[in-house]
């Protein structure tokens, strides 16, 4: 991938249209869209317009809304509206929901009546929520209809739908009923009545349910595509796959950004901006160094007994980082169990027993390298303190970082917000005064 990036920089450079032409067409849509991404608006602009149209809509379609709106800001007339328009309803509200309120009224002056409709629907519904992702454009089957109706059904409308793999059915009143497959309508019986197909306990959602929910009950149920449908049940369309997998990809990345303290960003990281970057690092960095006073605090309150002990200073850091670190073990595992459903809130008290009793076996294992350790470098009794110190600390570190998320989940605030920096942290200080409190006790001091 080196080489082929560092050819398209020459091509570049060398100003080669007829070159990167053949670039962009010897590669797939996806390697383009990289590309895209990776590029300032106006090469990404440039290399967009040598596509062709079929293949210029499924590279724009493969890009994050960030650096499609960058594509878009390049392109004039014609050109820009011919990709919008082409662009699936569900794609479309997504660049516009995440647009300044001026280039979405742009952009949806730009449609035709029926597209502009579609789209102003879809931006109709919560931001995050499923009907901001679904597919309007699908194909429902009534259940009085046979096999080989359905099909000629499909046949009609199945060119202008998403997805013909997965057809809702409904009544006559367009309420869901329950989903027939494309393999099922095929390979059966034509007068073989769509009824007899049909699976009724197929998982649904409404359409302002939360998207990431959505998504990771088609995961957990191993579906392609999830009806979406309305406070009366009446079918609104389809969450498909491809859909589920980028919010879930979208759910991950902004997790995984605020368990490192960082604000989550959307956009490819090699276009970002080094001021953005740090943008989005900075406010949780401030508010670390606030919340790491407590430790200064700590250690100025037990400074008599550093100073008695001076011993005690040199496993400070030993510590703080094994407590810091079971603290942010057990809070990544309860975050990500609490995403994938593994865990409710009312699991509270369990999930803090459980963690408890592994913090406390970590801390019997560490806790005996301490005392080797803290036996060779000072004596046995500091190293008898510094061992206690350790199961101590690992068994409150390990429940605290685990209940942390399931709280913040009970008080409706994101989980990933009790950052693994945070409950490290936090750690940081309890694990002195649990240190200080032993060694009072052990030693005296």
């Amino acid at each position: 991938m080196a080489a082929d990036t560092d050819t398209l920089d020459d091509l570049f450079d060398a100003h080669d249209l007829p070159g990167l032409e053949r670039w962009v067409a010897d590669h797939p849509p996806h390697e383009v869209a990289d590309e895209l991404a990776r590029a300032d608006g106006v090469r990404a602009a440039l290399l967009f317009r040598l596509l062709d149209k079929d293949r210029a809509l499924t590279v724009f379609e493969e890009l994050d809304p960030p650096d499609q709106h960058k594509v878009l800001a390049e392109l004039r007339g014609e050109a820009f509206r011919d990709v919008v328009e082409e662009m699936d309803p569900d794609d479309r509200a997504r660049l516009l929901g995440e647009a300044p309120a001026k280039f979405a009224r742009q952009v949806l002056a730009g449609l035709s009546p029926r597209k502009r409709s579609m789209t102003a629907a879809l931006l109709g519904y919560p931001d995050g929520s499923v009907g901001r992702y679904m597919s309007p454009e699908t194909v429902a089957l009534r259940q009085r209809r046979t096999a080989g109706e359905a099909l000629g059904v499909v046949r009609e409308r199945g060119a202008d739908a998403e997805t013909v793999y997965t057809l809702p059915v409904t009544d006559d009143q367009r309420r869901f009923v329950g989903v027939v497959s494309l393999r099922d309508v095929v390979l059966s019986d034509p007068d073989r009545s769509v009824t007899e197909l049909l699976k009724e306990d197929y998982p649904l959602v409404e359409a302002t349910d939360q998207a990431e929910d959505a998504a990771r009950l088609m995961q957990e149920a191993n579906v392609l595509a999830l009806p979406v449908v309305d406070s009366e049940n009446r079918v609104l369309g389809l969450l498909t796959i491809d859909d589920a997998f980028e919010v879930i990809e979208a759910a991950d990345t902004e997790d995984i950004a605020r368990q490192a303290a960082a604000a989550p960003w959307s956009g490819h990281y090699m276009s970002a901006s080094v001021v953005q970057l740090a943008r989005s690092r900075v406010v949780w960095l401030l508010l670390l160094i606030v919340a790491a006073t407590l430790t200064v605090n700590v250690l100025q309150f037990f400074e008599d007994s550093l100073t008695a002990v001076t011993a005690l200073a040199l496993f400070i850091p030993l510590l703080t980082g094994a407590g810091g670190n079971a603290g942010s073990q057990a809070a990544t595992a309860t975050v990500r169990a609490l995403a994938v459903g593994e865990v409710r809130t009312r699991d509270l008290l369990r999930v803090a027993w459980r963690e408890s009793r592994v913090g406390l076996l970590l801390g019997a294992a560490l806790g005996a390298v301490g005392l080797m350790i803290g036996s060779v470098l000072v004596d046995v009794p500091v190293a008898t303190t510094v061992a206690l110190s350790l199961v101590v600390i690992c068994s409150w570190a390990a429940t605290v970082g685990a209940t942390m998320p399931l709280l913040a989940k009970r008080l409706g605030i994101d989980p990933a917000v009790i950052s693994a920096p945070l409950v490290t942290t936090l750690v940081d200080a309890t694990g002195l005064l649990i240190y200080f409190v032993i060694a009072h006790a052990v030693l005296g001091v």
